[in-house]
């Protein structure tokens, strides 16, 4: 079997490589549409909601974030993203944390910010009800985009409050060593995984041939794949193939039955129970939606 040498590690484009920090603002969304899908990457992203609700999982764990909430995605933290309603609007605030980092190593260096960058130190995944932390995300968006003269000394001391406020006020989990190079060691042993996931959804899966990618037996496998994800293995690829067949009903004018067949699913009875299910609407009433 051959696996692509790729992985889900994102590489991230920034606007200026000496300045790594970058904003990206998202609308119009439909309730059930996928923001983004898995991947982990070394930055740290925010996802401020200006409006509307999203759902979003980091790690094992899923939230309902809705307006003035905030989503703190930590370094090498698999994540994903679905729009919980119609009207949904928000930040994506991505920022290297080597941006904060000096030549001269001193004790908030290697207490704080070195841990956050290894992904030994985790900040509180879901913010809310924070009115300081909130206007502090939202003067960095202002500072990004009026780039007055000076901005770039602005955007780092807003992000060293942005942090200290997390981080007093949220107390974060530290990892011992022994458990960060667990951490990681199953992120890298399960991005084949997913990359082949993602490549051959629509096909048979089983779960011995995506142990043996692993190099894992099928239970431990399975154990690890439900304590990365959340979801049972089944389970993921159930949404993975209706989150691409979403996309195709929005963006294509292929039938449902095609739609169907493309996104592996034999039986199109039971793929619009499980669509109707997941989405809250039939596969039918959505392809009428968007027309």
């Amino acid at each position: 079997m051959h696996i692509q040498d790729e992985s889900l590690r994102e590489p991230m484009d920034m606007p200026d490589p000496r300045f790594p920090v970058k904003v990206h603002k998202t609308k119009g969304l439909h309730a059930g549409t996928e923001l983004f899908p898995h991947h982990w990457h070394e930055h740290l992203e925010f996802l401020y909601i200006v409006q509307g609700e999203a759902k979003i999982q980091c790690g094992s764990a899923y939230y309902s974030a809705r307006a003035g909430d905030l989503i703190v995605v930590n370094s090498n933290e698999l994540h994903h993203g679905a729009g919980g309603s119609d009207d949904l609007f928000y930040y994506a605030l991505i920022a290297d944390p080597t941006l904060l980092q000096g030549s001269f190593s001193d004790t908030a260096e290697t207490r704080f910010l070195e841990p956050i960058r290894q992904s030994r130190l985790l900040l509180r995944n879901h913010i809310s009800g924070n009115d300081e932390i909130a206007q502090c995300i939202l003067a960095i968006v202002r500072e990004l985009d009026e780039q007055e003269f000076g901005f770039e000394l602005a955007v780092k001391s807003l992000l060293y409050r942005l942090l200290t406020l997390l981080i007093r006020l949220h107390t974060p989990t530290v990892l011992s060593k022994i458990e960060h190079a667990e951490r990681i060691k199953n992120m890298k042993r399960f991005d084949p995984v997913l990359r082949y996931i993602d490549e051959n959804y629509n096909k048979p899966l089983t779960v011995e041939e995506l142990a043996s990618i692993a190099g894992l037996s099928r239970f431990h496998f399975s154990r690890l794949f439900k304590e990365m994800t959340g979801r049972t293995l089944s389970a993921y690829i159930l949404s993975f193939r209706l989150n691409r067949a979403d996309y195709l009903l929005r963006h294509t004018e292929l039938t449902v039955s095609e739609i169907a067949a493309l996104t592996g699913f034999s039986d199109i009875y039971y793929f619009s129970r499980a669509f109707k299910k997941l989405k809250k609407s039939a596969p039918s009433s959505l392809r009428k939606h968007t027309k």
